[in-house]
């Protein structure tokens, strides 16, 4: 996706743009890796003073100070961590009762990136916004052109890869979907 371009050159095109949360999900990197990639990232975070966090490696996200650590339901045991991702109510409800921040829940549309999700109900994303009381982020499979579709369940806002990094102007594409999610979350 990057097509010869930095990561931290279109990150920072991203914030530009709008992004408000910014999270590093490098699945084939090694912890040395993430370390070198994170810290860099993580100057440009500060500067447009956006939260920085790192999907799964919580020493790497302590070495480099990161705002925090995004995990799964099955990357490590919750107390370790507060942000996690729930594929159903009462996983949403466990990270709440472990002390996550957020809540990361879905697939909410069929994604590539993660191959073992299936799309989740939005009667499910809704029953889950209904009964907890953190902030909660649908995530998989979100776009453009479907992310309308999540008007009324509830959320407090979305992530995203491909919507963003896999555009051809990431930061147009990141403009566009704050605009959008400004839209969806007011109705």
């Amino acid at each position: 996706w990057l097509n010869g371009a930095k990561l931290a050159d279109q990150v920072e095109d991203v914030l530009k743009n709008g992004a408000t949360f910014l999270q590093l999900r490098e699945k084939s990197f090694t912890h040395e890796e993430m370390v070198a990639e994170a810290k860099e990232i993580k100057a440009i975070a500060v500067k447009y003073q956006v939260p920085f966090v790192i999907n799964d490696d919580i020493y790497a996200a302590k070495e480099i100070d990161a705002d925090g650590v995004h995990i799964g339901q099955s990357d490590m045991e919750y107390r370790k961590a507060r942000e996690m991702s729930a594929g159903n109510l009462q996983e949403a409800i466990d990270a709440e009762k472990m002390g996550a921040d957020y809540i990361g829940v879905g697939a909410v549309f069929h994604t590539d990136t993660k191959k073992d999700t299936t799309a989740m109900s939005f009667e499910e994303l809704k029953e889950i916004t209904d009964t907890v009381s953190i902030p909660v982020v649908a995530i998989g499979g979100i776009s453009a052109d479907n992310l309308m579709q999540l008007a009324g369940t509830g959320i407090d806002g979305i992530s995203v890869i491909s919507a963003i990094f896999g555009q051809k102007d990431p930061g147009a594409a990141t403009k566009k979907l704050v605009e959008l999610t400004r839209e969806m979350l007011s109705k």
